[in-house]
């Protein structure tokens, strides 16, 4: 063998005669002026500037916080490093700058709302894996669109669809999920009628808006209903479970009770706007030549017979929903959460059904399950992440007393009308 040879070398020899690439440019200070770099820059910067100019009466810890916070909200804004990298951030800065230890830190990192978070992901790839949001999207669709399909009513089953997916599903891979469900709909669509008239093809085209505008708007609408429908929702939970530890958390019980009826009453004012914006008398006997249950039937036919794995894959979304849902209901009526004295959460839940997913077969080969670990390499660990870091941030807030500090710079809005400062929140 060639390595038995002493005089064979250990490592590639380059080749001369083979033309070799252009040396890389010299480094120079001028070549790190960049754009990126400054922004990089700019969040240990802004933390320097407050660390030496902004003094506050309290404890210097308050300082120390405002900070920490510039520093972490300017890589955020400007993204010059990595969104899950800023928001890890503050596992290192809260204790260099004394504002937590790092046992504290990163106990925000894994809170119950993280929890729930985090399985609810899991849930959710699960029924993606196996096309159930889609099979059930095309099923609530072609209940809605009627025999003969009237228009209002077809928009009515595909925003409705969005808006329900969305309750449990992240809005923007709801939106991306039910988009191509809406366009297939929409290709059956001429583009150019074939009389060549303009009275066919404004309906037409106004029907297709009002389709693209429902998905878009039905998807943030369903995502209010519920506390795991937008990480807006599970962050305003965890912001009220800091701030008032005293007061009821926000469970997914409660939020659902005040949710639902107000996306609902928003749901339907929707699709009323659409259907006069864009729904004129005369577009049902426009559109009624194009649109019929054929292509729904058809993509349902293309799915097949619904399988073993996906049966038990909706069980679990069901049991899941029912757990969350009679955790705790009324405070006559405790729930199951009372066996446990309490100690049992909505990310309790989240993360015992993740973990079933793992346990219960999926009837296609001998020992596989419904999910495996390579499918969780899928998991937004970005948005899980940065859930985390907003609840490190507001903890931190409230342990250096820099919230309370900001709240008195804000007692002077107690004079000012509701209706003066209403605008400015929005």
């Amino acid at each position: 063998m060639a390595y038995d040879d002493p005089k064979t070398s250990l490592l590639p020899v380059n080749d001369r005669s083979q033309p070799s690439s252009p040396p890389p440019p010299p480094f120079s200070l001028k070549s790190m002026a960049t754009l990126k770099n400054f922004c990089i820059l700019s969040g240990p910067l802004l933390c320097a500037v407050i660390c030496l100019c902004v003094t506050f009466d309290g404890p210097t810890t308050s300082r120390n916080m405002l900070a920490v916070t510039a520093w972490v909200f300017a890589w955020w804004l400007t993204e010059a490093v990595p969104m899950p990298i800023t928001s890890i951030a503050p596992l290192f800065l809260f204790p260099l700058f004394g504002i937590a230890s790092a046992d504290g830190v990163a106990r925000s990192y894994m809170d119950d709302v993280v929890t729930l978070l985090l399985g609810s992901f899991m849930l959710v790839l699960a029924v993606e894996r196996y096309n159930v949001h889609r099979r059930l999207a095309l099923n609530i669709t072609l209940r809605f669109c009627g025999e003969p399909v009237s228009p209002p009513f077809l928009l009515l089953g595909i925003c409705s669809t969005t808006a329900f997916v969305s309750m449990w599903m992240h809005n923007v891979a709801c939106a991306v999920m039910m988009m191509p469900v809406a366009t297939g709909i929409l290709q059956r669509l001429p583009v150019n009628p074939t009389d060549g008239s303009t009275r066919a093809a404004t309906p037409i085209n106004n029907f297709c808006r009002a389709v693209v505008l429902g998905v878009t708007y039905a998807a943030p609408i369903g995502g209010m209903s519920t506390l795991t429908g937008t990480g807006v929702n599970l962050i305003l939970a965890a912001i009220w479970k800091s701030s008032f530890p005293e007061a009821k958390p926000i469970s997914f019980n409660t939020w659902f009770f005040f949710g639902f009826p107000l996306a609902l009453l928003i749901f339907l004012a929707l699709w009323v706007i659409l259907c006069l914006l864009y729904l004129s008398k005369g577009s049902s006997m426009a559109l009624a030549a194009y649109l019929d249950k054929a292509h729904l039937k058809r993509e349902l036919d293309i799915l097949g017979p619904m399988a073993f794995a996906e049966k038990m894959v909706l069980a679990v979304f069901g049991t899941t929903i029912a757990l969350w849902m009679t955790r705790s209901i009324t405070e006559d009526i405790p729930g199951w959460g009372a066996l446990f004295h309490g100690r049992a959460g909505d990310g309790t839940v989240s993360v015992m059904v993740a973990t079933l997913l793992f346990i219960l077969p999926n009837g296609k080969q001998k020992g596989e399950k419904l999910m495996d670990w390579n499918e969780c390499k899928k998991l937004p660990w970005n948005i899980i992440l940065l859930l985390g870091a907003g609840f490190a941030i507001a903890d931190g807030m409230q342990s250096s007393g820099l919230a309370d500090i900001l709240s008195k710079a804000l007692d002077f809005l107690e004079q000012v009308p509701y209706i003066a400062i209403a605008p400015s929140c929005v």
